[in-house]
């Protein structure tokens, strides 16, 4: 899929993992290695340390029990 988009079209990527782990999930080094090279000469790196919204979020609606009630019952 990258190699058909390679300088024809914008690509998104995101990833909560660094570079140096993106191999585990590509299976191979070399693999990541060919990605990354295509991807890096025209990159603009985001990163973003914060904590994640919607797990915030989630640990907020669990700590008030009551705000889904009405959802669970349907109205």
């Amino acid at each position: 899929m990258f190699s058909q988009r390679y300088e024809r079209g914008a690509t998104l990527v995101t990833s909560n993992l660094p570079f140096d782990e993106w191999a585990e999930t590509f299976g191979s080094e070399r693999l990541t290695g060919a990605l990354l090279d295509r991807l890096t000469p025209h990159v603009h790196i985001l990163e973003m340390n914060r904590d994640s919204y919607w797990l915030a979020q989630a640990k907020k609606n669990k700590a008030r029990p009551d705000a889904n009630a009405g959802a669970e019952a349907g109205g």
